[in-house]
């Protein structure tokens, strides 16, 4: 429900909160990134083999989804300020723990107390928006964060890079920390409580249980997760295979990979920019199909072309572009549509729409980049079967909703 005092909650201007936001959320994909171009160089100092390497990055993921599942009820109990601030503090102070690692069994504990604490970030994020503005504005707002958040994962891998080559590897974690206390009093200062006394839900077992049941049992919350969190890692696979994807099979030196994280964001922040100026002015289920009819053309595009000619960069990156398009088109609309199937619940719907997303990135991260990765037809073959697991969930809600309306008559 919206926040009754949202006029006076917030009076700064809007681009100010939608910058503060994404920031929070875009923490989360920032501290994936920014280490991915130090892993060959955090494998030899710390004696560590690919498979460990690859668990750094699989138990911040699953730290994350399992965290998920309390970030949003927490904050439908306690407020939305209070989760926020302990989930970053607890991430700069795991970021510190990652810089101090002696051995890669440290380094996996501290990244997975990283994942658990930066989900708070993103999942209150989307409960503020809703809290302060009505539908077609919430719209605009979740187009101008999913905008800013799409500048990290553009930048983060260059930064990375950079203190990799200029400091070494602690120096990433150390910037991390630093961003997280910089974020914390950020937040501390800026950042109200946008959840009114009355819309506070206790926080008890039973209550708890109660509110999971009844979202995991309504098949419209299970079809929009879906919607939204799987046809992410059509793009998310090749951000994973970064390395072998451009290095390895489009031959492009480390400085070249510049180009993929540009064009793919760039995609993003188009998507998004052209979702915002569609609020209010096409039905929102349109633009869902509009962002998935992109994105199965390119998807569908990219594997017939890296079956027929042997993938090059003058053309292999500008499917992916297109891609991220598509999602952004539709991805703040339906993260919308999942918010409003439950008001009095919108933190924990928030959470579990992350924990479908989070899952799904670690099952991606773990097993399924590892083995896709060595072929630019596989990898391009995975991509489509992520966006059709969501495309289906898609087509199968609206016919749902269709049979609901036709019982209503």
């Amino acid at each position: 429900m919206l926040n009754p005092d949202a006029a006076s909650v917030w009076k700064a201007p809007r681009w100010a909160l939608a910058v503060l936001l994404a920031a929070l959320g875009m923490l989360g994909p920032f501290s994936i990134d920014t280490y991915l171009p130090a892993f060959s160089g955090i494998a030899r100092a710390l004696d560590a083999t690919p498979v460990q390497m690859q668990q750094t990055l699989s138990a911040y993921l699953f730290g994350f989804a399992f965290m998920n599942l309390f970030h949003g009820a927490l904050a439908d109990s306690y407020g939305r300020r209070p989760v926020v601030l302990w989930g970053v503090g607890v991430f700069a102070l795991a970021s510190v723990g990652c810089a101090l690692a002696p051995t890669i069994g440290w380094l996996v504990f501290f990244r997975a107390l990283q994942g658990l604490s930066t989900g708070a970030g993103i999942v209150v994020s989307r409960a503020v928006i809703r809290d302060l503005f009505p539908p077609e504005e919430a719209q605009r707002m979740m187009s101008q964060v999913t905008i800013y958040f799409g500048v990290a994962p553009a930048v983060a891998p260059m930064i990375g890079g950079w203190l990799f080559v200029h400091v070494d590897w602690h120096g990433i974690f150390w910037l991390l920390a630093a961003i997280g206390v910089l974020l914390w009093l950020g937040n501390w200062k800026f950042l109200p409580e946008t959840l009114h006394p009355s819309h506070r839900q206790p926080f008890e077992f039973a209550h708890l249980m109660r509110g999971y049941s009844q979202l995991l049992s309504d098949p419209r919350f299970l079809l929009l997760a879906l919607a939204s969190g799987v046809p992410f890692n059509g793009m998310f696979l090749y951000v994973l295979s970064a390395p072998e994807f451009l290095g390895t099979h489009l031959g492009l030196a480390p400085t070249g990979f510049f180009w993929f994280f540009l064009l793919t964001i760039s995609g993003i922040m188009a998507g998004a920019w052209l979702s915002g100026r569609l609020a209010g002015r096409i039905e929102p289920r349109r633009q869902v199909r509009h962002g998935f009819v992109v994105m199965f053309t390119v998807a569908t595009l990219n594997l017939f072309a890296n079956l027929l000619f042997t993938p090059h960069v003058s053309w292999a990156l500008v499917p992916l572009a297109l891609f991220a398009f598509g999602w952004a088109l539709n991805v703040p609309v339906v993260t919308l549509m999942v918010l409003d199937l439950y008001p009095h619940r919108r933190g924990m719907a928030s959470s579990l729409q992350a924990v479908v997303g989070s899952v799904a990135n670690g099952v991606v991260a773990g097993v399924i980049a590892p083995l896709v990765m060595h072929s630019t037809a596989a990898l391009a073959a995975t991509s489509l079967a992520m966006l059709c697991v969501g495309l289906a969930a898609w087509l199968h809600l609206r016919r749902l909703v269709a049979r609901g309306a036709q019982r209503a008559r």
